[in-house]
């Protein structure tokens, strides 16, 4: 029998006897209005679906000075008013929770604990159909039911809201510290909070990505300024690519977010390196994650490294390697060392998974989701080491339960003080408390981890909380990694998930953003090989040009913007789903610019008054750079014919005119339909079509010779009018 079982012995003990006493005292030991909750009517409970009760505010760990406070919302569900009623708030403060699946039945409301202990009420005005009031219960620290507790951790608690001969509960959890108690201290759990910081506010500037296309990559007055610089001050940022930036409410790093990482220390803070060097004064953090929050699991599930390199996704992009060079540049340190853990994404950490990231660096790696096959009856350290043909990596799971209140999700629906962050703070806190008495000389470590989509208030208020748990020590991801793991070798590879389990509708994003993002990169490589007028002194390879002048730095430029938006257009960060589709936009965005930057201008309509005439095309090119196309012509008769093609050169920022011949048959009208073609005849770029009309007129030698024709055969008639025989009546 461990150390501590006789004092969990005593409690349950003791909880059996307040449910006996309840019992047999009746209406005597407990308020109406408490017991009259107990047997709440099925039409009340038919109003809790559209919540009733909120919690709004409450105290998460009571001692021996702090009292108690709650702040309930209160919200007519009904169609009718509601007449002026009354919460009334009460606890079991003798009562200890013996399981998980007590606590969890508590909370939805499906077993009868006792509450007999009143912390107070307070009186709810009338509302109308559709109003919500707010109301506060403040028990000070001498509060009678305060004072009875006797044991530290959770305690039940109840909330009633009585009117109309009705009541609604709202079941939450109230937990005492040892403060102040004469038990016995245990050691205290370790817990490692850990929060990614990444950022989804990422735009595209269609104005900047056309600076970038239309001007050169060159120096100005010696400071490093680009030309498109000069348009777009600070545009390109410390990376000098303006294809992704913040916007304007995230340039510079939230005030609030800011105080929340410098107040509470002991919070683990795995920044995306590529925020930090958006970022003018990037805060402190713990280690980095990979760039731009790359989801790798959906990189190894689809399993073909092509397909992501085609798209302007190279693994050089999101290793460890690059993670440590962006985190170097966004602190101007090159020689700073930091710690690198790679985040889970839709998928799993497959066995395939973590096979890449230990491959391309990563040593440790996050698991977001249920990476372990089943649950086991008490927490434990969370770490499997897990062996892969890469080498040894380290496996952070997040505790589950933890984990899901601190991202915002209840312990079920059925739980319905937890659908506000008050309700989930208390039952995180009511949590942990069990966690450490049910186990409380059992050395682990548990991984709570925010995910995303917290926000600097909630990172506040249960960091706050785990600061003021004598039972919890926070510690930071260095010990995590260090501790004994639950699993290693054939253990460790049992937990390993099989399949990524990635849902459709990603994978069905990731199949059409792969395939957008390729067609994109492949226009601008068309562009630099086929479009672009070739430079003899140039070698490069397909998707990387290196030439011995500026136009190499200038495509590179645009295809490291391809590459960026593309880089997002597959990340992890899942706290805006409109973020993937914007980057997938934008690329496609950036190769029209990129072809449409050689374009034909506007041609007049043409008229020909004689068989043969010309007709001018002028080719424009918006680049800082010559271009060669070949300009094609046709019409849509058979009576006027143009000819067919011709090669230009249009030199950079300018326009070039060419002219096509023009034959016709006869009088009529036509349309050509004029194009241009790449090097290697394919077409680009929109169409222009010019109309054509024919008015012939005798100003040449076949109107000439036609004339005289006509002059003969009128000569000859009257010659014959003259000369023949006539009857004798004429």
């Amino acid at each position: 029998m461990s150390q501590n079982a006789p004092h969990m012995l005593r409690r349950s003990i003791i909880g059996i006897l307040s449910a006996v006493l309840f019992i047999a005292c009746g209406l005597v030991c407990m308020p109406s209005q408490a017991f009259a909750a107990q047997s709440q009517t099925a039409a009340s409970t038919g109003t809790q679906h559209r919540q009733v009760l909120s919690l709004s505010e409450a105290t998460a760990v009571v001692t021996d000075t702090s009292g108690y406070h709650l702040k309930v919302t209160i919200t007519n569900t009904d169609s009718q008013q509601w007449q002026a009623g009354r919460l009334s708030l009460n606890i079991n403060s003798d009562y200890t929770f013996t399981s998980r699946t007590d606590m969890q039945e508590w909370a939805q409301s499906q077993n009868m604990i006792p509450a007999p202990n009143e912390l107070g009420s307070v009186a709810v005005p009338a509302l109308a159909p559709g109003q919500s009031t707010t109301v506060t219960i403040n028990a000070k620290a001498g509060n009678a039911a305060l004072t009875s507790i006797v044991t530290w951790g959770p305690k039940p608690l109840l909330a009633v809201y009585a009117h109309d001969d009705e009541n609604v509960e709202l079941r939450s959890f109230l937990t005492r510290s040892s403060a102040g108690l004469a038990a016995a201290q245990t050691p205290a759990m370790q817990i490692t909070m850990v929060a990614p910081l990444s950022s989804s506010h990422w735009q595209v500037s269609n104005e900047a990505l056309t600076a970038m296309v239309n001007n050169p990559v060159v120096s100005n007055s010696g400071n490093g300024q680009t030309a498109a610089d000069a348009v777009s001050p600070g545009a390109y940022g410390k990376n000098d690519n303006a294809a992704v930036t913040l916007n304007s409410n995230h340039t510079r790093f939230d005030r609030s977010l800011s105080d929340v990482l410098s107040r509470h220390s002991a919070l683990q803070v795995i920044a995306d390196p590529t925020y930090l060097n958006a970022l003018n004064m990037p805060p402190k953090v713990s280690a980095l994650m990979q760039p731009a929050a790359f989801d790798i699991t959906a990189y190894a599930a689809d399993g073909n490294t092509q397909r992501y390199t085609n798209a302007g996704v190279q693994n050089s992009m999101w290793n460890a390697k690059a993670s440590l060079a962006q985190y170097r540049n966004a602190i101007g340190d090159n020689n700073a060392t930091i710690g690198t853990v790679a985040w889970q994404g839709k998928g799993h950490w497959t066995m395939d998974a973590l096979t890449e990231a230990r491959r391309h660096g990563y040593s440790a790696v996050i698991s977001t989701a249920d990476f372990e096959p089943s649950a086991s009856d008490t927490v434990r350290t969370g770490t499997n080491v897990v062996t892969t043909d890469a080498g040894d990596i380290t496996v952070l799971v997040e505790q589950r339960e933890l984990s899901n209140l601190a991202q915002g999700s209840a312990t079920s629906r059925k739980a319905r003080a937890e659908s506000s962050e008050a309700g989930r703070l208390a039952r995180f806190v009511a949590q942990s408390a069990f966690y450490q008495m049910e186990q409380p000389y059992t050395q682990r470590n548990l991984l709570v981890n925010f995910g995303f989509n917290a926000d600097a208030a909630t990172l506040n208020s249960f960091m706050s909380a785990v600061e003021s748990s004598p039972w919890l020590q926070a510690t930071d991801l260095q010990t995590l990694c260090a501790a004994t793991p639950l699993a290693s070798g054939d253990d460790a590879q049992a937990n390993v998930p099989s399949e990524s389990d990635i849902g459709k509708d990603d994978a069905a994003f990731i199949d059409s953003a792969i395939a957008a993002l390729s067609a994109s990169r492949s226009d601008i490589i068309r562009f630099r090989d086929n479009i672009m007028k070739p430079d003899t002194t140039a070698t490069h390879d397909r998707d990387n040009a290196s030439t011995s002048d500026d136009r190499g730095t200038w495509i590179n430029r645009i295809l490291n913007a391809q590459s960026t938006m593309a880089l997002r257009a597959f990340t992890a960060d899942d706290s805006d789903a409109a973020l993937p589709n914007a980057m997938v936009s934008g690329a496609q965005q950036l190769s029209g610019i990129v072809m449409n930057s050689i374009a034909l201008t506007p041609s007049e309509a043409v008229t020909m008054v004689s068989e043969t005439a010309t007709m001018p095309v002028t080719v424009r090119n918006s680049t800082p750079f010559p271009a060669q196309v070949t300009v094609s012509s046709i019409t849509d008769s058979s009576e006027i014919a143009t000819s067919r093609r011709t090669t230009i050169t249009v030199p950079a920022h300018a326009e070039t005119q060419t002219t096509f011949r023009l034959r016709a048959a006869t009088s009529g009208s036509a349309i050509a339909s004029i194009a241009l073609e790449d090097r290697v005849g394919v077409r680009f770029g929109q169409m222009q079509q010019t109309s054509i009309s024919c008015i012939l007129k005798i100003s040449d030698m076949t109107g000439f010779i036609i004339i005289a024709a006509a002059v003969v055969l009128g000569l000859l008639g009257l010659w014959r009018q003259f000369h023949r025989k006539k009857d004798p009546d004429e």
